[in-house]
């Protein structure tokens, strides 16, 4: 499969980390530019820490969201039999 097609199908079943994927891909870019281009040893400093915290923007939602996914799996509730539905909407104990 070719790599456009796996990256369309990721936009589409994960929309949220492709999102902030894509702004800290950009911010990536700019802050490494603006690196490159500084004068003084702060201003290096400074665009290398936003150029980390891109980073991290990044990876953080590939590291989160399988956390999360994992916790709202494990508290889903087992559904009732449905006998019981069934008595509890006709009034009436099934047998």
């Amino acid at each position: 499969m070719p790599v456009i097609e796996k990256l369309k199908m990721f936009i589409v079943q994960e929309p949220v980390v492709a999102a902030s994927c894509l702004i800290a891909g950009v911010a990536i870019m700019e802050y490494q530019s603006k690196l490159i281009s500084s004068r003084t040893e702060f201003e290096k400093v400074r665009n290398l820490q936003k150029m980390t915290f891109g980073i991290i923007g990044l990876f953080l939602p590939a590291v989160v969201r399988p956390i999360l996914d994992s916790l709202e799996t494990s508290k889903q509730v087992p559904q009732p039999a449905l006998s019981d539905v069934v008595a509890g909407m006709t009034g009436k104990k099934q047998g």
